[in-house]
């Protein structure tokens, strides 16, 4: 340590309280609290400290390794240099919960959450579970937190420390004082900026950007212009990672999404463009949806704090001076779907509501989490891990996905699940379709099967010919983390991978997630539904619009238009037909034919609104019964019932709006079916015993029947009219309403029933005209 940073006059008071305290550590960017705090606590025992991006883990680990003092190493996917003499272990939050729930990170004496501000599920559920297990002294550090707030949270104590920042100048660089971060013309703004920088600065520029996308849109927007572009983003490789936190040759400009907000020190850097956008996930009508948002005041101070980590710097920011945007981001647990924390925690012997978060968790998110791991069998009714669950948990991918490589039947379906599962898993597309007439060829003639599915495993398991291309770095980890589920599950490596039955491999997803399958909408054909939800085909799906159906193995979803909109992309489907669905077991029996034999049902199977076909099977009680209640209204059984239950029915509920009696009114099909179902009815042959008079509505009195119809007829049969009458007791009138005849005239008041105190109409087609 001979260098001093501004945190060091910390240490003797940080050394004090962590005998005894959590602690919360503020201190500006570049104060050095990311490297001096793991040191520092290692004097009093091992220290995981808890880095939200995997590249600061590297970035951090690598730098501390390099000097003399404890030993330290890192642990991220696919990679790590932890063992038993690690002092100080980097690792990211996934790999910090793994380990908690499998020996409650019992080696460790000390825990630091570097970063808390950005809020991330999983760090939050990891100090959640800490704090209530009290086993570990816990520290956070952030340049813009809420301490004190935090500080109580933990009950513990709040240290500030100096920053090392020099002074940074800012632009804003909108026409407008109060116009906010926006997207449209955003390379060209962004070019115009980085050649301002260029004059104005002696270093490199660093570019936040919202994602791939626009860093590569930038990228070729400067390509004339005699800098090195460098990408930096959550998806670039290690090596990638590494050489953008070295210094070149030649001037840089760092392309970077938020990934390099903090805990970074990119050398060099003297001059930051903002574009002020972030891509953010949020809830939106029950759906996580990822969204391009405006970022906070917190992440902006951040951003411009790059600028001044090795001299005066200057930040261009892209939007107004006085333009109205929030103070800190929210937390990730407020804005989107808690199945994967509440499977974690229950991982960990906890139930996410039962847990004391900084937050209040969303109580419809958590309702929603606990229908989906109920219904995948991974909690039970108290909601515990259940021994499924925990075959889920330790699987680094999607809690769908690995309930569905559990769930196949076979050893080559769990493969093929596999494979899929680590090509949907990167957070990317791992390759784009062919436009040329040439690359389709070589397209149809590699994978014939018109399927997104069978080509992502193809894309895995085969070699991929010169007429097409995929990323290849992507390509290599989607292999290795396909080798790596394959080697935790016990099955073959991918080089030697079984091969599937497309059909089979299908039947037993719809068995395992028939959520998954969505049928084609008649009128709007890149449209698919389950009955819950929509989906619109992707654009780049190989999926024919003439398949009638499709198991989404994979969706992307974005704000629609309006405020509660979600537009769905289905980005990974597997084309299915009606006869497939039927065969799997999906879709609804509607009410049954009865055959000539009187024991047979031919019935309609529906899903989602499309009748998937016919099937011919011995009705069950229920649907007994309801093919009787249908035969019975529709008047081909027991003729004549039907009418009169109607007749009884309005006449009770009449009676009793008139005050003359009480009770409810039911519908006809229902009453029927409970009548039914009371007399024991379970076969067709049971309603040989079945009389009219058992299927009679005891409503109104025998002995005041008569006389009430009397008073309040339902038909009346007048000279040449025939007419219905209709009672509104809430407004007190009564509508006579013509059902037949030839007269032409409505009919005279004193041709109908006194009514006193009742106001009187005569309704025919559109026109209704009082009675006097």
């Amino acid at each position: 340590m001979s260098v001093t940073l501004p945190i060091d006059p910390l240490k003797p008071r940080f050394l004090e309280l962590l005998e005894s305290h959590h602690m919360v550590v503020e201190s500006q960017t570049g104060s050095g609290k990311s490297t001096r705090l793991p040191l520092w606590a290692s004097e009093k025992g091992r220290v995981l400290v808890v880095e939200p991006r995997r590249v600061a883990c590297l970035a951090l680990s690598d730098f501390l390794s390099s000097g003399q003092g404890p030993r330290v190493g890192h642990a991220i996917r696919f990679e790590s240099t932890v063992d038993e003499q690690t002092q100080v272990a980097f690792v990211t939050p996934g790999v910090a919960l793994r380990w908690l729930s499998e020996d409650g990170l019992s080696g460790f004496n000390t825990v630091i959450i570097d970063e808390f501000h950005e809020r991330r599920w999983d760090t939050d559920l990891l100090l959640a579970l800490l704090k209530r297990r009290n086993r570990h002294r816990l520290v956070l550090t952030s340049a813009t937190i809420d301490g004190e707030r935090l500080a109580s949270y933990l009950e513990g104590e709040r240290l500030i420390g100096e920053g090392r920042q020099f002074d940074v100048s800012l632009y804003h660089l909108a026409k407008e004082s109060r116009q906010l971060p926006d997207e449209r013309g955003l390379e060209g703004r962004v070019r115009d900026a980085v050649l301002r920088g260029l004059e104005e600065s002696p270093g490199d520029i660093l570019v936040f950007l919202p994602g791939k996308r626009e860093i590569s849109q930038c990228a070729a927007q400067l390509k004339d212009v005699d800098v090195q572009t460098v990408p930096l983003h959550g998806g670039a490789s290690n090596a990638e990672q590494r050489a953008a936190l070295r210094s070149g040759e030649r001037r840089r400009v760092i392309l970077a999404t938020n990934v390099a907000e903090t805990s970074l020190t990119i050398p060099g850097i003297t001059c930051v463009v903002d574009s002020g956008l972030e891509r953010r996930t949020h809830q939106r009508n029950g759906r996580t949806v990822l969204g391009l948002h405006r970022i906070s005041l917190a992440s902006a101070a951040q951003r411009a704090g790059r600028a001044g980590r090795v001299q005066a710097g200057i930040c261009y920011r892209l939007w107004g001076q006085h333009a109205p945007m929030e103070a800190l981001t929210p937390p990730e647990l407020k804005r989107e779907e808690l199945v994967e924390p509440m499977l974690a925690a229950a991982c960990a012997g906890e139930r996410l509501q039962d847990l004391e978060f900084v937050d209040t968790l969303p109580e419809k998110s958590l309702g929603i989490a606990r229908d989906k791991l109920e219904q995948m069998q991974a909690i039970d009714a108290q909601g515990k891990a259940t021994d499924h669950g925990r075959r889920l948990y330790p699987l680094p991918i999607d809690t769908l996905f690995a309930h569905l490589i559990t769930a196949m039947e076979d050893k080559a379906c769990r493969e093929a699940m596999v494979d899929l599962s680590a090509a949907l898993s990167l957070g990317a597309r791992l390759w784009q379709p062919p436009t040329s007439e040439d690359g389709l060829k070589a397209l149809k003639a590699w994978q014939p099967l018109e399927c997104d599915a069978m080509t992502l495993l193809s894309l895995l398991r085969d070699k991929l010919p010169e007429a097409l291309s995929c990323d290849k770095q992507m390509l290599a980890e989607a292999r290795m983390l396909a080798n790596q589920i394959r080697d935790a599950l016990a099955l073959p490596q991918l080089s030697v991978a079984t091969p599937v039955s497309r059909n089979a491999w299908l039947a037993s997803v719809m068995r395992a997630q028939p959520d998954l399958v969505y049928v084609r909408r008649l009128k709007r054909s890149q449209a698919l539904g389950n009955g819950f939800s929509e989906v619109q085909q992707g654009r780049d799906s190989r999926v024919p619009e003439e398949a009638a159906g499709a198991v989404v193995f994979d969706q992307f979803s974005l704000p629609g238009r309006g405020v509660k909109q979600t537009l769905n992309l289905a980005t990974c489907m597997a084309p299915v037909t009606f006869k497939q669905m039927l065969e799997a077991g999906l879709g609804e029996l509607q009410t049954g034919v009865l055959q000539e034999d009187g024991h047979t049902l031919v019935s309609k199977v529906v899903y989602a609104g499309r009748e998937l076909g016919e099937v011919t099977h011995q009705g069950s009680s229920d649907q007994v019964v309801a093919t009787l209640v249908r035969e019975i209204l529709a008047q081909q059984r027991l003729p004549g019932v039907a009418e009169r239950l109607r007749s009884d029915l309005a006449a009770w509920a009449l009676w009793c709006a008139l005050g003359e009696g009480q009770g409810e009114t039911p519908e006809p099909e229902s009453w029927l079916i409970q009548q039914l179902t009371d007399l024991g009815v379970e076969s067709f042959d049971d309603m040989e015993l079945i009389g009219e008079e058992e299927l009679t509505f005891d409503g109104i009195p025998d002995w005041q029947r008569a006389e009430f119809d009397e008073r309040f007829p339902q038909r009346l049969t007048l000279a040449e009219l025939k007419v219905t009458v209709e009672y509104d007791i809430r407004k007190k009138s009564i509508d006579v309403v013509y059902h037949s005849g030839t007269r032409k005239a409505g009919p005279k008041r004193w041709e109908l029933p006194r009514w006193t105190g009742w106001r009187v109409f005569y309704r025919k087609a559109s026109k209704r005209v009082a009675l006097s």
